[in-house]
């Protein structure tokens, strides 16, 4: 069992981390990498000193340049010894001690399982509680993959995804190409076999870190820019993916393109196009929201941040009724 954590200026949240990872009570052995990625804070240095403490337990795997989310990721994945794998980045922690053994013991008795997940805990960074949760689903469940392709990337927590190794020994070429990299592994994950929900809170996923992905495409300068990149980017990886699987699911990844094709259509100001866009049933609807949507997300940044998290916050009163 290999237990991957990429890691970059991380230094207030890694020891959660790896403390949660060495908490863990299991009936096999376990690894931990630890994919460094030349922080300019202190992070390596917290890491190196656990990999001193756990040297039978802890791998640290670094370079002396920065090689990005991607291939630090990938680096992990390649040196990993375990029959599966358990991700989790360093911002985020485990929060039950037997979330290994129960992920493990599912995947033992179901070989066609390709994927596992559960729900998280939203924690505001540094600490604070929100007390909302990323809970797919209100009862253990075969996740749909339709599911999961219009989830986005943000329908299976991180700190919760658990694969057996072989599936991304060699992943495919728009996994590579994406970019962003849980959504692309999750939809192929997903394909191979099956994904499966586990309704119990087991990890935290942090929001609101410094210097994360989410903050750095929602702040700063051209954001709009940076929204047309990511989308035309997403929908390259939706039409990689569905010719990958000989278009299976040419339906759900139709309709997950839909809304960002028409994005799209509003950040080019291609004004013609959008009013014969056609949504089907609510068209005249999706396009107001879609636009108010953009507007909000390019002028607004913070505003629109605070709008998703009440979206989720909404889900997650539902599943407490």
């Amino acid at each position: 069992m290999s237990i991957n954590c990429t890691t970059y200026n991380h230094e207030n949240y890694i020891a959660d981390a790896i403390e949660s990872f060495l908490s863990q009570k299991t009936n096999f052995n376990y690894e931990i990498l630890i994919g460094e990625d030349c922080s300019t804070d202190n992070t390596k240095q917290i890491v190196e000193k656990y990999a001193k403490m756990y040297s039978e337990k802890i791998k640290l795997i670094t370079s002396s340049h920065n090689v990005g989310a991607r291939k630090n990721s990938l680096r992990l994945i390649e040196n990993s010894k375990g029959k599966y794998i358990a991700e989790c980045e360093g911002d985020d922690y485990w929060t039950d001690p037997y979330k290994l053994q129960r992920q493990v013991d599912y995947m033992e008795n179901h070989p066609d399982c390709s994927l596992c997940f559960h729900s998280a805990e939203i924690i505001q960074a540094p600490d604070k509680s929100t007390g909302r949760m990323i809970r797919s689903y209100f009862e253990d469940t075969i996740s749909p993959i339709g599911d999961i392709i219009s989830g986005g990337g943000g329908f299976c927590p991180t700190p919760s995804l658990l694969y057996p190794k072989r599936y991304m020994e060699t992943p495919p070429s728009y996994y590579l190409k994406a970019p962003i990299g849980d959504y692309p592994m999750q939809m192929y994950l997903a394909s191979q076999g099956y994904a499966y929900y586990m309704d119990r809170c087991m990890s935290a996923y942090r929001t609101g870190v410094k210097g994360s992905w989410t903050n750095r495409m929602s702040f700063g300068s051209n954001i709009k820019g940076k929204i047309i990149q990511i989308n035309e980017g997403i929908i390259q990886l939706l039409d990689g993916f569905s010719e990958s699987t000989k278009h299976e699911y040419q339906n759900e990844v139709n309709k997950a393109k839909q809304k960002i094709e028409f994005e799209l259509l509003i950040l080019k100001k291609q004004k013609k196009e959008q009013k014969y866009f056609n949504f089907g049933k609510y068209s005249w609807l999706l396009k107001i929201k879609a636009r108010i949507k953009i507007f909000i997300r390019c002028n607004y940044p913070k505003l629109f941040l605070k709008l998703s998290k009440l979206k989720t916050a909404k889900i997650s009163r539902k599943t407490n009724e």
